[in-house]
Formats: C-alpha cells, sequence, structure tokens
C-alpha cells in the first residue's frame, strides 16, 4: 500500500513563505493525481492544488497565484511552495493520492470533485499563520 508523508509545516507571520512536502513510497503507477487539501477548525477539507503525473496542474481560486503545487519524480516528492500567507491559509495540510492502472487523471476534474476522490492519505502537518 502506497504511504504519503508530510513535513514542513510550521508557524509563520502573515506575508510569509512556507513549503510542504510530501513523501510518497515506491509504487508502480504510471497514472496518478496527487493533491493538496487542508482542513480548518469546523470546516470541510478542501481541496487546495492537484498535479498529475505528466506534471499539469489545478489550483483552487483561493490560492491561486500564491501557491505552487511541483513534484520531483527522482525524490518521489510533491511539494507545495506556499507565499504570501494569509491567516485564512491557517489549517492542517493533507497530501493525496489517486492512482489508477489506466486512463488519464485529469486535475481540473479531481479538484472539483474533491476530497472523495482520493483514498490515500498522508498524516496532515499543521501550518499557522499569525497576523
Amino acid at each position: 500500500q502506497v504511504q504519503l508523508v508530510e513535513s514542513g509545516g510550521g508557524s509563520v507571520q502573515q506575508g510569509g513563505s512556507l513549503r510542504l512536502s510530501c513523501s510518497v513510497s515506491w509504487h508502480t503507477y504510471t497514472h496518478y493525481c496527487l493533491g493538496w487539501f487542508r482542513q480548518a477548525p469546523g470546516k470541510e477539507r478542501e481541496g487546495v492544488a492537484i498535479i498529475d503525473n505528466d506534471g499539469d496542474t489545478s489550483v483552487s481560486d483561493s490560492v491561486k497565484g500564491r501557491f505552487i503545487i511541483s513534484q520531483d519524480y527522482t525524490k518521489s516528492t510533491l511539494y507545495l511552495q506556499m507565499n504570501s500567507l494569509k491567516s485564512e491559509d491557517t489549517a492542517m495540510y493533507y497530501c493525496a493520492a489517486h492512482f489508477r492502472e489506466e486512463g488519464p487523471c485529469y486535475p481540473d476534474d479531481a479538484l472539483e470533485r474533491g476530497a472523495a476522490f482520493f483514498y490515500t492519505w498522508g498524516q496532515g502537518t499543521q501550518v499557522t499563520v499569525s497576523s
């Protein structure tokens, strides 16, 4: 079973930056979507950014222009570069994966379908932005 392990969370002042990492254990899937989700207390888990095996991405409007999702194939690691952080970005951030044996995974579709589309999750890393 593929495992995901997040790191890089922490506390930062408004306007600052953080980079989250998600280590993806070894697998043989050639088609997948990897994504970042976040959940603030009392709120639903929301999609932040998705990337597919070809490097195509989809980013939530709430973070567009500030957050960048990327992956390093050689290190099997997913990243989320978060810039210009705001207090409303405070949440637990989760890495998630949707693997498939064949057929592409479309990031726009995955983001729209949300958390239910993803069935492998990390434990989460806390991000706190203070004003």
